[in-house]
């Protein structure tokens, strides 16, 4: 009865932090969601687009898609450099344009193959201008305790965007894929135009402030470091689960698999930002990574309700890391929201890459042996073994926390 009663207050404390939303911060939520939807109408399918459609071997696939995701997600430390220079509006305007560009040099590369290439770097450099901006434009001026809540519906909106747009775009990026780039490329123009009519006060501090401060100065070492580790071992999931489950399964189930995923972050993260704020770190880094170790482990049974209950487990550790990983960040850097964030997505690149390339050896072994369960399971060990290192970073991370005065702009210690 009584834990009924906290789950409502909980639930009219989240809508009560949504309902301050402005409408400026409204249109950014949908943008959320639109530039997702665009993006994973082509993106997914770039493998086969590239593979079979401009002819490219497999060799030459994977090494253009790895450099792609490292430019996209650690290319975002220069976004929130920028950010912090340039103003918050100004860097989202210019990275929906470069990422717009992106899209209308896919539909140019439909008569020049070798152009498709170009594209999706460029569009990937967008991406990783424009999110430091836009989490940092989202929480601008929120107070502490409301941050959890808007960073979530974020959050939410994005990982709706990712869910809706293959389903949409599936059965036409091989087919006709020029229009389905010119509707994407349409989509950006229109949603960048919405961006350059947003007001002014979303941005942080005056341009240039930022000036003369290297990209790592003021890096929460603890959270960064933890970052790249959830990543890391996240990744293994994103990138082998596809082989693993379409050869005990079907692509169909796939599919289910990834959406159950997407759906549990789009309904559970925001129902549980407050408990997560709320957590200690240490307690909150040790429900993530058990969370990952148990869905990894189950993912080794190899059946269909083990790829859906592992999918499950692994989403729900990684929105407790995820999202506390940034506010803790938040919390200890005096740099400014977008370099904070902009921080994080370097780490986050970090460990995308590092389980790229350790990861692909990992199951290669294990495929190459007969036993590709046996690759989730010494990725649910590592799960265990690795997050303890990061006590040996704990020493650093106990000094005063610093806090940005929502008003002023300037740190505080508290």
């Amino acid at each position: 009865m009584a834990e009924r009663a906290g789950r409502r207050a909980r639930d009219r404390g989240l809508r009560a932090a949504l309902s301050t939303l402005s409408g400026p911060l409204r249109f950014l939520l949908l943008s959320s969601f639109l530039i997702p939807l665009g993006s994973f109408m082509v993106l997914p399918f770039m493998s086969v687009f590239l593979h079979q459609r401009l002819g490219m071997g497999l060799g030459a696939v994977g090494v253009v898609l790895a450099a792609a995701s490292l430019v996209q997600f650690s290319g975002g430390i220069v976004g929130g450099a920028l950010a912090d220079r340039w103003g918050l509006r100004r860097t989202m305007v210019w990275a929906l344009v470069v990422r717009t560009a992106g899209f209308v040099a896919f539909l140019l590369a439909l008569r020049w193959p070798p152009l498709a290439v170009g594209a999706l770097i460029l569009t990937c450099c967008g991406a990783a201008l424009y999110l430091p901006a836009n989490k940092a434009y989202l929480v601008h001026g929120v107070a502490d305790e409301r941050r959890p809540a808007f960073l979530s519906a974020g959050n939410a909106a994005l990982n709706a965007g990712m869910a809706v747009g293959p389903l949409i775009a599936g059965p036409f990026v091989l087919t006709s894929p020029g229009p389905l780039f010119l509707a994407v490329a349409a989509l950006f123009a229109v949603v960048t135009a919405g961006h350059a009519r947003l007001p002014e006060q979303g941005e942080e501090r005056p341009r240039g402030s930022g000036t003369g401060q290297g990209l790592l100065t003021g890096v929460a070492v603890l959270p960064f470091a933890a970052n790249a580790l959830a990543f890391y071992l996240y990744f293994h999931f994103q990138h082998y689960l596809a082989v693993y489950a379409v050869e005990r399964a079907s692509s169909a189930f796939y599919s289910v698999v990834l959406l159950t995923c997407f759906v549990l972050v789009i309904v559970v993260q925001p129902l549980a930002s407050g408990l997560i704020r709320r957590m200690s770190y240490p307690a909150a880094l040790v429900t993530g990574f058990a969370g990952l170790a148990a869905g990894l482990a189950v993912l080794g049974c190899g059946s269909r309700a083990a790829l859906l209950a592992g999918g499950a487990l692994i989403t729900l550790g990684d929105i407790v890391l995820f999202l506390k990983n940034d506010l803790e960040a938040l919390r200890l850097s005096p740099r400014s929201d977008a370099v904070v964030f902009g921080q994080q997505r370097l780490a986050a690149g970090l460990g995308a890459c590092a389980s790229g390339v350790l990861g692909g050896q990992l199951y290669d072994l294990a495929e190459r042996a007969g036993d590709t369960g046996g690759f989730w399971l010494l990725a649910a060990a590592q799960c265990l073994l690795l997050p303890p290192l990061l006590l040996l970073l704990r020493r650093g991370a106990a000094a005063p926390a610093v806090h940005h005065d929502d008003t002023e702009g300037t740190p505080i210690l508290r």
